[in-house]
């Protein structure tokens, strides 16, 4: 798979992070936000872009490689990027082929509705089958369902005073975006249509066995 690596070295003193990297996958899919980090004994590595739960002090990450073969080899790649801009001031590193620009990828929809919510579902892309990004959003709208990608408050406020979101992983192109949105929304509506048989079912008094959903998102 071809993905294109971008770093910015970081020089603070006193501090253990020493760049930050973001990651093109196939000219189609951006995923920023990624931190290299040094530990006690000054050996770099990477941190996924994460988040906390409310309450909760163990973090999660947003996007992840799902494999260790790829974990070992993007963190890899990260790390010989920053020398690589050390060494000759280039902030590009391209891994694989340029040539290759098909990106493979699946979703994954559960549908999810709480109280006073515009949110009508969770899902998650697996790139490759070796890179995940999850906390995206199924949203309706003025418009109808939209998805939205996973993204953090910035400290910008907008011209009606109100907080500025960046997306932290997203499409870069308007092709795969709406490649991208019309898998995730016809994956909601068989999903939707099966939660609706089962409850029907289920009313009925009879389950019809194999026709239920995983609702589970998918997990590590």
């Amino acid at each position: 798979m071809k993905y294109e690596i971008t770093v910015g070295e970081v020089t603070t003193q006193n501090s253990n992070v020493r760049g930050y990297a973001s990651v093109v996958f196939g000219d189609s899919f951006k995923v920023s936000n990624i931190t290299i980090l040094a530990n006690r004994d000054n050996r770099l590595y990477i941190s996924m872009p994460h988040y906390a739960k409310s309450g909760d002090s163990e973090k999660k990450d947003i996007c992840y490689p799902t494999t260790k073969e790829f974990r070992g080899e993007l963190e890899g790649n990260i790390l010989l990027a920053l020398e690589n801009l050390q060494q000759t001031g280039q902030k590009k590193y391209l891994v694989g082929d340029e040539q290759d620009k098909e990106l493979p990828f699946t979703v994954a929809v559960t549908p999810f509705e709480k109280e006073n919510s515009s949110i009508r579902g969770l899902a998650r892309i697996y790139i490759a089958d070796c890179f995940a990004v999850s906390n995206i959003s199924l949203i309706m709208g003025k418009k109808g369902l939209f998805v939205s990608m996973p993204s953090y408050k910035t400290n910008q406020i907008d011209e009606n005073n109100r907080s500025v979101y960046r997306d932290i992983c997203f499409p870069v192109t308007a092709e795969f975006r709406g490649k991208l949105n019309t898998l995730m929304t016809d994956a909601y509506e068989k999903a939707a249509a099966e939660v609706q048989e089962q409850i029907r079912g289920q009313e009925e008094g009879f389950m019809p066995g194999q026709d239920f959903p995983d609702m589970d998102l998918p997990t590590r």
